[in-house]
């Protein structure tokens, strides 16, 4: 996807504060933090979010759940949450899945 934002991240045509990259994902610092840790990792592969995963993704999800906590223990956060919007009308901003991870003392409410 050439016009996405999270594409470009990956691709290395924009710069980000990265945090973790493997083969498969890129964790790094959201630019508009929510919290005192506000950490975004995404799947390399262009997925639109939870609604766009297919069968073949299963694998690939069951992997990036596994690397949330390593970055988290790799980031020392004693205690995070994790948050994904679907859709617009579920405050999706961009349009490449994405986990927020937050951490500190100033979790937002919801």
């Amino acid at each position: 996807m050439s016009d996405c934002l999270f594409c470009k991240l990956v691709a290395g045509e924009i710069p980000s504060n990265k945090v973790y990259e493997d083969d498969d994902f890129l964790g790094f610092h959201d630019i508009a933090p929510k919290a005192d840790t506000h950490l975004l990792l995404i799947p390399k592969k262009h997925i639109v979010n939870l609604d766009d995963l297919q069968p073949e993704d299963a694998v690939l999800m069951g992997k990036l759940l596994l690397t949330i906590p390593k970055l988290a223990k790799q980031e020392n956060l004693e205690g995070y949450r994790t948050i994904t919007n679907t859709g617009e009308k579920g405050g999706q901003e961009v349009f490449h899945m994405h986990f927020h991870i937050l951490a500190g003392s100033n979790l937002p409410g919801f």
